[in-house]
């Protein structure tokens, strides 16, 4: 739609969304990386695993074609729809957010199948995120209902995504480096990373089963006496790095994909509209209310007009019993108490892969009139953010924003378009 129309901010916020979702969309991103370093001659084999995998192994197809010889996506639930028929790659499915029988059947099956490449063969590894639940190896001692347990407690922790896959890796047979260990030596690989973490770490995006980790960037809090159990078993299994130190594997990492591009696209698409863009250098991290308060009172008080973009991921402690929502919602409703009867402010929060939590909604989009809309349905907001029900309380407002599959995965973004005032 030309800029030009008179059109809704909620509209214009949603247009521009839809058109960074475009831009970076996995297909595209990978196909640009692969003309640009493409492999080396010979057939391939590839794995593409992740919330964005099926449309990052279909970008690998329109480059490669038939020199994928033989593949494996691996993918969350509903998300195959990315792949394009004409590949002819299988895509399979498993456990998301907790990890299920299916991610341990393929871990196992994919540490098997790179086991056996042959030496004239080479590997293209795409990775996105969620690939941490996707795929598990455990070691024998620890059993699929304790691997669940680890994840329900990592997910309502209100650790980082740091924390939580420095974790994971230390009770997986397969994480921070594990899959790598399995590649022969002599076969090398490309590894084209769509990143969803603070930093860009190769060894965090999907707790690095390419990747060994460096150094701990600080201290974990204390973990429960059955975690450290779980780490303790898994010593038996974690002796891939000295391996790998000995007989380093011939590795091409790239990341193709982050939130800081996302951000930058997103100011382009403002600039070429005609409006100013805001593009906030601070991360967004901590809990998610706060923030959306913080981010609320600023545009409130201070904010020039113009688009105001911020990246970055929060995270939410979750009661006993949660209800709807995620932390995009969490942040957008605790942004609406501050921003009540605001006239000209609209803000966005959103999960770039079109999920937020455990729920289907990818996120919100609210103004001064979401608390009124949402208590003229009978709910109270600060109920709501208490029992992570945020989602319940904007599904009344008619707040809630649904994108589906959107074959990305770079972390959250809250967007706000400010109007000039009066």
């Amino acid at each position: 739609m030309p800029t030009s129309l008179p059109v809704s901010a909620r509209h214009r916020l949603l247009q521009f969304c839809r058109q960074l979702l475009e831009r970076i969309w996995g297909d595209v991103l990978v196909e640009q990386a692969l003309r640009a370093m493409p492999p080396e001659d010979g057939q391939i084999a590839l794995l593409a695993t992740g919330k964005a995998a099926a449309a990052m192994a279909t970008g690998a197809w329109r480059v490669l074609g038939e020199r994928i010889a033989a593949a494996r996506v691996i993918t969350r639930d509903g998300h195959c729809q990315g792949l394009t028929a004409e590949t002819g790659f299988p895509c399979f499915t498993a456990g998301h957010p907790l990890p299920d029988a299916r991610s341990l059947r393929a871990g196992a099956q994919v540490a098997d199948w790179l086991a056996a490449l042959e030496d004239d063969w080479q590997l293209l590894v795409l990775t996105s995120g969620g690939s941490s639940a996707l795929l598990e190896k455990l070691p024998p001692a620890v059993s699929p209902g304790d691997l669940r347990r680890l994840n329900s407690w990592l997910l309502a922790s209100g650790l980082d995504i740091h924390g939580v896959n420095r974790i994971r890796q230390s009770v997986s047979c397969i994480k921070g480096g594990g899959l790598l260990a399995c590649v022969p030596p002599a076969v090398p690989v490309t590894h084209l990373i769509m990143s969803d973490v603070p930093g860009n770490d190769p060894a965090i995006v999907g707790s690095g089963l390419f990747s060994v980790p460096g150094p701990a960037a600080g201290p974990l809090p204390p973990l429960p006496g059955w975690i450290r159990a779980m780490q303790d078993a898994a010593r038996t299994c974690r002796d891939f790095s000295e391996e790998l130190r000995r007989q380093p594997r011939r590795l091409r990492q790239q990341i193709i994909a982050s939130n800081a591009l996302a951000c930058r696209q997103l100011a382009e698409l403002a600039g070429d509209a005609g409006l100013e863009a805001h593009l906030h250098a601070t991360l967004l991290s901590g809990d998610a209310a706060q923030q959306g308060r913080t981010l609320a009172a600023y545009l409130r008080e201070q904010a020039g007009p113009g688009l105001h973009i911020w990246g970055g991921e929060t995270t939410v402690v979750l009661p006993r019993r949660p209800g709807r929502g995620g932390r995009n919602q969490h942040l957008a409703l605790a942004a609406a108490q501050v921003l009540a009867g605001c006239q000209g402010i609209t803000l966005l929060a959103l999960g770039t892969d079109g999920s937020d939590g455990a729920s289907e909604d990818a996120g919100a989009i609210v103004d001064g009139g979401s608390l009124w809309r949402g208590e003229a349905e009978g709910l109270e907001a600060g109920v709501a953010l208490r029992q992570a029900d945020s989602g319940r309380f904007l599904e009344a407002a008619g707040d809630l924003i649904s994108t589906g599959v959107t074959g990305v995965n770079v972390m959250d973004l809250a967007v706000a378009l400010v109007e000039p005032r009066p």
